[in-house]
C-alpha cells in the first residue's frame, strides 16, 4: 500500500508580505489544509517579527494551534532583502525595491532547500504581486497557483493595461478622461475609479514596474484563485475565463471569523467589546483605514473635525503611523478631549469581532478588500475614503454598483461639513435604511457562494480536482 502522505497535494505558499495580503493567505491556507493539503507556509522574517511583537504568546510559529487540530501546515521564514527592523512604512519604495529585486533570490533557496529535502512538493501559491513566481514554480517542477486578494475588476484591468495603453486611458502624458468601455466583461468603468497606479501620469515607479512584471508573469499561471464570488462579478468573471484558468472562491474568513486561531495582526489588538457592549444597537460608527495606506495630515484632522460636529459616537482605528511613523500623535489639540464621552481612539482592534457587534452601524474605511467582505459578511453598510491602489475601484463596487454605501466625500480635499453630513446621512435610521437593505441582499450571495452546492466550494473543489489531475495524485481513499 502506497504512503498515505504522498497522496496528499503539498503547497509552498508564500503571501505577498502586507497584512492585507497575509490574513487571506493564511486563511486560504487553513481552508486548503482542512480539504486534505500540506501546506508550507513562508512568511518574511519582518512579518514573522512584527506578529510576534504584537502576540508575544505565538513563539516562532504562527500555525502551532492549528496543527493541533489536525491540520498539516508547516512554518518558515524568509529575509526579504532588507533588515527585520527597517522601518518599511517610512520607507515604502525601499521596501517595494527589494521585494522587486532581492526576495526571489532568498526565496529560490528556501524552495530549493524544501524540495531537496526529499519533499515531494506539487505547487507553489503565490501572490499575484510577486514577478518571479512562475519560473521558480518551472525552475523546481511545481505547477504555478496565482492568488489574488483582490475583486476580478481589479484583476481584469491590470491584466488589460495593454488595451488601456492602446485607447490612451494610460501611460500617456495627457490620457483620455472618457469612459471605457473595452475592457471584455467590464460594461464602464470611469478613469477616475481605475486603480491609482493607472491614474498615475508617472509610470516609471518602483510600483509601476512590480505591476507591469507581476502580470506579465501571471500570464504563465496554471491557475488563478480569487478571493471573490462569482455571482457579484460574473461578466468579467466569465470574461476571464477564455484567457486564464480563474476560480472565484471567496469569501475566505477564518473559520471562526471574529476568533482566528492564527495571529496575523501585526499591531496589538485592542479590546473593545466592554465599550460596544454599553452602546445602543447600531449606534457606533467603526472607522479604520487599514494596516497600509497612509493619510494627509489635513485629512486627517478635517475627518477629525467632522466626527465631532457629527455628534455620532464612534470607535476609531488611528494606526501609529496613519500620517507617517515620524508623526505619531496627528489629531487636532482638544480633539480627544472634545469627544470623550462618546469615543473610543485605538491603535488597532480585531476588525471582524467589532463589525460583528450588534452596535456597530456603519463602516467608515479606506475600501481594502478584505474590509469590503469583512463588513458585507456583518451586514455593515459603509462610508468609502479610498486611499491608494484598488481602494478606488472597491468603492466603484460598493457605492455605484452594489449601493451599499456612500462617498465620505464628493471631492477632495475632504471637508468636516461633508464628514460630518456624510456620518449622520449613513448612520441615521431613516436616510441610511436603504444601505442596511442593500449590504444584507449582498451578504446574501455570499451566503450562497458558501452554501453546500455554491459557487465558491463548488469552484474550489473543482481546482483541487484539476490541480490533482495534473500532478496525477490520486485521491486518498477514506
Amino acid at each position: 500500500m502506497a504512503d498515505e502522505s504522498s497522496q496528499k497535494s503539498h503547497a509552498i505558499f508564500i503571501p505577498y508580505p502586507l497584512q492585507g495580503h497575509v490574513i487571506p493567505s493564511v486563511n486560504l491556507a487553513i481552508k486548503l489544509a482542512s480539504k486534505g493539503f500540506t501546506i508550507t507556509f513562508i512568511n518574511t522574517q519582518a512579518v514573522h517579527h512584527q506578529t510576534a511583537k504584537a502576540h508575544p504568546d505565538i513563539g516562532s510559529d504562527i500555525f502551532a494551534k492549528v496543527r493541533e487540530s489536525g491540520l498539516d501546515i508547516r512554518y518558515a521564514t524568509v529575509s526579504d532583502g532588507l533588515p527585520v527592523e527597517f522601518d518599511r512604512s517610512l520607507n515604502h519604495d525601499q521596501f517595494m525595491a527589494s521585494l522587486l529585486h532581492e526576495f526571489s533570490a532568498h526565496v529560490d533557496k528556501v524552495v530549493g532547500r524544501i524540495v531537496g529535502s526529499g519533499e515531494k512538493v506539487h505547487c507553489l501559491i503565490a501572490d499575484t504581486f510577486f514577478v518571479w513566481s512562475s519560473k521558480i514554480a518551472k525552475k523546481f517542477g511545481l505547477l504555478y497557483v496565482s492568488y489574488w486578494t483582490e475583486p476580478a475588476l481589479v484583476f481584469t484591468l491590470y491584466y488589460h493595461l495593454d488595451l488601456l495603453r492602446e485607447n490612451g486611458h494610460f501611460g500617456q502624458q495627457e490620457c483620455r478622461e472618457d469612459t471605457i468601455k473595452y475592457i471584455p466583461g467590464v460594461e464602464a468603468v470611469e478613469p477616475r475609479d481605475m486603480m491609482s497606479y493607472l491614474q498615475d501620469t508617472d509610470t516609471t515607479s518602483v510600483c509601476h514596474q512590480i505591476i507591469f512584471n507581476a502580470f506579465q508573469d501571471a500570464k504563465n499561471a496554471d491557475f488563478v484563485l480569487c478571493n471573490t464570488v462569482q455571482d457579484l462579478e460574473l461578466g468579467t468573471i466569465s470574461a476571464l475565463h477564455a484567457k486564464v484558468p480563474f476560480y472565484a472562491i471567496g469569501p475566505i474568513f477564518p473559520p471562526g471569523f471574529t476568533k482566528s486561531n492564527v495571529a496575523t495582526s501585526l499591531w496589538s489588538e485592542s479590546d473593545c467589546s466592554q465599550w460596544l457592549d454599553k452602546k445602543p444597537h447600531g449606534s457606533v460608527l467603526y472607522a479604520s483605514f487599514g494596516s497600509y495606506a497612509h493619510v494627509k495630515k489635513s485629512e486627517l484632522i478635517e475627518i477629525a473635525k467632522g466626527l465631532a460636529l457629527s455628534k455620532v459616537s464612534f470607535l476609531w482605528v488611528l494606526r501609529p503611523d496613519i500620517v507617517s511613523s515620524d508623526d505619531t500623535d496627528p489629531l487636532p489639540v482638544g480633539f480627544k478631549e472634545e469627544v470623550k464621552d462618546r469615543s473610543m481612539i485605538i491603535p488597532w482592534c480585531c476588525q471582524n469581532a467589532v463589525l460583528a457587534h450588534p452596535a456597530t452601524g456603519g463602516f467608515l474605511t479606506h475600501c481594502g478588500w478584505n474590509s469590503v467582505l469583512e463588513s458585507i459578511w456583518c451586514g455593515v453598510p459603509l462610508l468609502c475614503f479610498p486611499l491608494l491602489t484598488d481602494q478606488f475601484t472597491n468603492r466603484k463596487l460598493v457605492v455605484d454598483d452594489w449601493k451599499m454605501g456612500i462617498n465620505l466625500s464628493n471631492k477632495r480635499p475632504v471637508t468636516k461639513e461633508e464628514v460630518s453630513d456624510n456620518v449622520n446621512c449613513l448612520m441615521s435610521w431613516k436616510s441610511g435604511d436603504e444601505y442596511r437593505v442593500k449590504v444584507k441582499e449582498v451578504r446574501k450571495s455570499l451566503e450562497n457562494a458558501l452554501a453546500p452546492n455554491g459557487s465558491s466550494r463548488t469552484n474550489l473543489d473543482l481546482f483541487i480536482k484539476q490541480l490533482k489531475a495534473k500532478c496525477q495524485i490520486k485521491p486518498i481513499s477514506q
